[in-house]
């Protein structure tokens, strides 16, 4: 794996970190293709149930790096789309895809990218010093990597505008407030915490926490009946699963389950 990217192998998890400290992990394609790929080996490996992303240094992502090939120049303006599709909107897709739950650790600035890198977890664990940045505007561009899709979920549609037009920081705690993020916590106890946090996805049961993500990723365009239909659905595969048969087992037994997993 790059340096770009360092992957840390735990017990049941993976942690993969951000690893640009020196230009506080900007994304660049060599970095976005990295992370892409850490999570295919994730995936890969069949003893990793969870994964926890955060960034080395002193900020988890100041967002894309503005390199030679998208900026503005004597010979004219560059295509920016292709770009995105290529590399930011593969990672997000891939990153919400992923059977497996996805913890967030932000420490420091999440800015731009960054900010919709994070947002795009399933739970986001911020140390006090930290912050949520919607940077686009500043430049004269529009939201990206999903931003403009997970804010207003998240936070609702008046502070979602407001926050992509001004382009104001939103600290931790006020995150935490609005519902943005799952928790803020102070900065010495950020790695414990989110370490804790994705410990326990890793022991449990893995196929009832993949068919969750897709309840989630599926309510936002279906009606209440698709949905109700969809949980049925999953229901019934998951009744029909091995942790089920342990969580059953482990309650009746008054002890706690050993989910078999995938």
């Amino acid at each position: 794996m790059s340096e770009t990217i360092l992957v840390q192998p735990h017990e049941g998890w993976h942690g993969i970190v951000l690893n640009r400290p020196e230009k506080l992990n900007a994304l660049n394609e060599r970095m976005l293709e990295d992370l892409s790929a850490a999570i295919d080996g994730a995936e890969a490996d069949s003893a990793c149930r969870a994964i926890l992303l955060t960034g080395a240094g002193r900020a988890f992502c100041s967002g894309q790096e503005l390199s030679a090939a998208i900026m503005p120049s004597e010979t004219g303006p560059p295509e920016l789309g292709p770009i995105a599709e290529a590399y930011h909107q593969r990672l997000i897709r891939r990153l919400r895809a992923s059977a497996l739950p996805v913890v967030a650790a932000v420490n420091g600035m999440a800015a731009g990218a960054g900010a919709s890198l994070a947002l795009a977890c399933d739970i986001v664990v911020a140390g006090e010093s930290a912050a949520f940045l919607q940077a686009f505007v500043r430049i004269g561009l529009v939201v990206d990597c999903g931003g403009s899709f997970f804010l207003p979920r998240l936070i609702g549609d008046a502070r979602a505008r407001a926050l992509a037009m001004l382009g104001e920081p939103v600290s931790a705690r006020q995150a935490e407030s609005w519902g943005m993020i799952w928790r803020a916590v102070d900065d010495a106890a950020l790695i414990g915490e989110a370490e804790a946090v994705v410990a326990r996805l890793a022991v449990g049961p893995s196929r009832a926490l993949a068919s969750i993500k897709r309840q989630f990723a599926a309510s936002a365009a279906n009606t209440l009946n698709a949905q109700l239909d969809l949980e049925r659905d999953l229901q019934a595969e998951a009744g029909r699963g091995g942790d089920y048969a342990e969580g059953v087992r482990a309650f009746m037994e008054k002890r706690k389950p050993r989910f078999p997993g995938r």
